[in-house]
C-alpha cells in the first residue's frame, strides 16, 4: 500500500536496499548511469524513486531530501512499510577536518548532533547514532575492491545549514567530527528503533577550513567514486 509520501504499492518495486542521495535529480542521475532496467517507481513531491539492477542486483535509489526530518520520514516509511532492510545515504558533506580534501569520501562511523530527532521520536538520549558495522564494513571491503581510499570517522549531523552562534572548530575537537551534513542522526536512529540496517557514505564538497567549494552541478553530476562503492556494497 501507499504512504502519504510514496505512492508505491507493490512491495516488490523496492528493493530490499535502498541508496538514499539528498537530491532527487542526483537519485535520477545515479540510476540513469550506473542501473538497468531503471524504473521511476515515486514521483510524489518530485522525490524521485528508481529501481533497476546494478551488476544483477536488485537496487533502488531514492531521494531523501534535506535535513532530518525529511529523511526521518522517507526512511521510516521504507524501513517500516515496505520491508527495506538497508538504507545508505550517498551525500555531500563539508569537512571540518584539515586534511580532507574535495572529493575525499568518509564512511560514517557515527553521527553526533544537537538534534532532538532520537528523543522526541524514540526516547533515545544519546546525543550519537552509530551507523550498522556490517553495512560499513561492506562499504569498506567495496571501495578496497575498486581501490578507492576512504576515511572512516564520526560526522556531525547539523540541523542548520546557516548559524551566527557556536563555531565548527569546537564541535570538531570535542566531539571528533570530520566533517557535517545534515541527514544520518536521524537515518540511525530510525534504523535502530526498527532493527534494520543504515550507513553513510560521503564526498567532501567543500571544506570550511580552506573555504573551497563544489558547484551544485558538480554535486549533482559527480561524486562517482562515493556512488560506485555504494552500490558494490548494496545486498
Amino acid at each position: 500500500m501507499a504512504t502519504p509520501h510514496i505512492e508505491v504499492e507493490d512491495l516488490n518495486l523496492i528493493a530490499k536496499t535502498v541508496l538514499m542521495p539528498g537530491d532527487p535529480l542526483r537519485a535520477k542521475v545515479i540510476a540513469e548511469e550506473y542501473l538497468t532496467d531503471a524504473v521511476l517507481i515515486n514521483r510524489v513531491r518530485n522525490m524521485f524513486a528508481y529501481t533497476g539492477y546494478y551488476k544483477g542486483k536488485k537496487v533502488t535509489i531514492m531521494g531523501s531530501g534535506m535535513g532530518m526530518p525529511s529523511i526521518g520520514i522517507y526512511s521510516y516509511e521504507l524501513f517500516n512499510f515496505y520491508d527495506v532492510e538497508n538504507i545508505i545515504r550517498v551525500g555531500s558533506c563539508g569537512a571540518y577536518a584539515p586534511e580532507l580534501d574535495l572529493y575525499d569520501v568518509v564512511i560514517a562511523e557515527a553521527a553526533y548532533s544537537e538534534s532532538s530527532y532520537a528523543r522526541v521520536a524514540f526516547g533515545f538520549p544519546e546525543d550519537v547514532q552509530k551507523a550498522t558495522p556490517e553495512l560499513n564494513e561492506a562499504l569498506n571491503a567495496a571501495a578496497k575492491k575498486l581501490g578507492y581510499p576512504v576515511t572512516n570517522a564520526v560526522i556531525h549531523s547539523s540541523d542548520v545549514f546557516y548559524r551566527a552562534v557556536g563555531d565548527f572548530r569546537a564541535i570538531h575537537a570535542e566531539h571528533s567530527c570530520v566533517a557535517v551534513e545534515m541527514e544520518s542522526f536521524a537515518l540511525f536512529a530510525n534504523a535502530r528503533h526498527l532493527r534494520k540496517n543504515a550507513a553513510c557514505i560521503l564526498t567532501v564538497s567543500d571544506s570550511l577550513v580552506t573555504r573551497q567549494e563544489t558547484s551544485a552541478a558538480e554535486r549533482q553530476n559527480s561524486f562517482r567514486r562515493m556512488m560506485e562503492i555504494a552500490l558494490e556494497a548494496a545486498k
